[in-house]
């Protein structure tokens, strides 16, 4: 089993425009992910659902599922406070994260990906890994993981992530690293090393490419080469966050990626 190159629908937000015409929707990003940029499965970022009925969103799987382009992650970008002291923001949590998974489930997603606002203090990681443990049993009922993505405070330490999922235990609670977060790329390959066997799926940032071809942020095969050494065999999600037209680079990326992937 090889990596599998998907994309983000965040990175495809510059091309989308409903009032053009015709109307661009994230309705057509699967057929366009597929047969223009050669990606094989979607990242849905939650930001862009707002407002959708469950209608909608069987309506987004059976055209994933048509262009052979499945909607594989649901990502809730904005940080939950996990374990939180105040009873309605633990039950804010709480049901923010079941209209979550109904939502992933209706799209046909495998994973629920979420970011974890917590400070870092092992009272906190005893109480959010308790919360999580609250929530596993809707997630498995709904044939789900549940994904952690690092984040600022306890997160953002790739061994505080892996001894909260350890704490949390069960076989579909994982890590979703996101490379990268700002920092050197000796850092984040080490953060992405210690993470990728804890992770149901990997998401890395795509910058610009200049007219060398080169991309500006981090290495990505370097990133690729990390991946494979530690014996992850899932998925490798393109985040494109440069500015314009974005498809040259998504497309210069996935060559990249590609290639890496390829060589023995």
């Amino acid at each position: 089993m090889s990596l599998i190159l998907t994309l983000s629908t965040a990175s495809l937000q510059a091309l989308l425009d409903p009032k053009a015409d015709p109307p661009r929707t994230l309705m057509d990003v699967p057929d366009f992910a597929m047969n223009t940029l050669q990606l094989r499965g979607l990242n849905i970022n939650a930001t862009q659902l707002s407002g959708w009925s469950l209608a909608d969103l069987d309506s987004l799987r059976d055209k994933a599922d048509k262009a052979a382009c499945p909607c594989l992650v649901l990502f809730e970008e904005e940080a939950l406070a996990f374990g939180h002291d105040d009873e309605a923001e633990y039950d804010a949590v709480t049901e923010r994260i079941k209209r979550l998974a109904t939502a992933a489930n209706r799209l046909g997603c495998n994973a629920l990906a979420v970011r974890c606002h917590t400070e870092d203090s092992d009272e906190r990681m005893e109480m959010a890994a308790g919360h999580f443990k609250d929530l596993m049993m809707a997630i498995e009922h709904m044939e789900l993981n549940l994904l952690i993505a690092p984040h600022d405070g306890m997160t953002h330490d790739p061994d505080r992530l892996t001894e909260l999922i350890k704490q949390v235990g069960g076989f579909r609670i994982g890590a979703m690293p996101t490379f990268a977060r700002g920092q050197s790329e000796e850092v984040e390959l080490e953060h992405l090393r210690k993470l990728a066997p804890y992770a149901g799926a990997i998401q890395l940032r795509v910058e610009s490419f200049n007219r060398n071809k080169r991309h500006k942020g981090l290495g990505l095969a370097t990133a690729i080469e990390t991946i494979r050494k530690v014996g992850y065999v899932n998925t490798v999600t393109i985040d494109y966050v440069g500015g314009g037209d974005p498809s040259r680079d998504i497309e210069l990326a996935r060559a990249e990626l590609q290639a890496a992937i390829d060589k023995e």
